[in-house]
């Protein structure tokens, strides 16, 4: 399994996917979190409270969770991009076992949306206490809780990265599971936002979930802003958190079953 797991671990920086998610990742923290903590929250439209205040900090970081549709690309992209090269042939031909080649993936991919999620948190709160102190005002988060929302955002990249991993498995067909990926994250779940009724359901999705894992509430909010409607009420921190996991699971289990059952094309 080692072996399996050195492999796959190669595979993956041998391409340069890796480059892009790394920039993704620098540019989905830093970048945005710089430009909007840069012009000031309260300067933006609508204006947010300003970085002094919880609440205003709290917004612009929460604002990277944007991004978390990127590590679900990524995943995909891992994992078709080998039946389109078709190097998932050679790999079950090395090893004909495959649910130890299976495992190997999931291990590789989680640790690269670990590995994502690192970077991005990273990046984003220290360009926010950077800009905080160009300002020269201080952060309004304690850094207890900003070191809680990172621990709960690298967790999120993971699962997102998962759930790339599943679509992809399931598609295997590249454009067919990105445009699944983009349009589901998207359009789909913003839509279901709107339809009263259908609403009720939206933190029981991965986005309601992740908005209640990262306590930022800015979709619903805003939809509510928009049509006059209550906002829907979102899970707690904990049980959007085991929704989320829940959905890694699936993503897991489908990654591994699907490939286990489907011949090779």
């Amino acid at each position: 399994m080692r072996d399996l797991i050195r492999a796959e671990t190669v595979r993956l920086f041998s391409t340069r996917l890796w480059v892009g998610a790394l920039v993704a990742a620098v540019l989905g923290g830093g970048g945005l979190v710089g430009l909007v903590a840069g012009i000031g929250p309260q300067h933006v439209d609508p204006p947010l409270p300003g970085l002094d205040t919880p609440d205003g900090a709290r917004a612009v970081l929460g604002l990277v969770s944007v991004t978390l549709f990127l590590p679900a690309l990524f995943g995909t992209v891992a994992v078709t991009g080998e039946y389109r090269h078709r190097s998932i042939t050679t790999t079950f031909l090395f090893s004909p076992v495959r649910w130890k080649v299976l495992v190997a993936k999931l291990a590789v991919h989680t640790a690269a949306g670990i590995g994502y999620g690192v970077v991005l948190a990273c990046t984003a709160t220290a360009t926010l206490y950077l800009a905080a102190a160009t300002h020269g005002t201080s952060l309004g988060l304690p850094p207890s809780e900003v070191a809680g929302f990172t621990l709960r955002l690298v967790a999120a990249c993971a699962v997102y990265t998962l759930i790339g991993v599943g679509v992809g498995a399931l598609a295997r067909h590249q454009l067919v599971a990105l445009a699944v990926v983009v349009g589901y994250f998207y359009f789909l779940e913003l839509l279901l936002v709107l339809i009263p009724g259908v609403n009720l359901a939206y933190p029981f999705l991965p986005g309601g979930a992740t908005s209640s894992l990262l306590r930022f509430d800015y979709v619903t909010e805003s939809v509510s802003a928009q049509t006059g409607a209550a906002a829907t009420d979102l899970l707690g921190t904990l049980q959007g958190g085991l929704v989320l996991f829940g959905y890694a699971a699936l993503a897991s289990l489908v990654a591994m079953v699907l490939p286990l059952r489907r011949d090779v094309r």
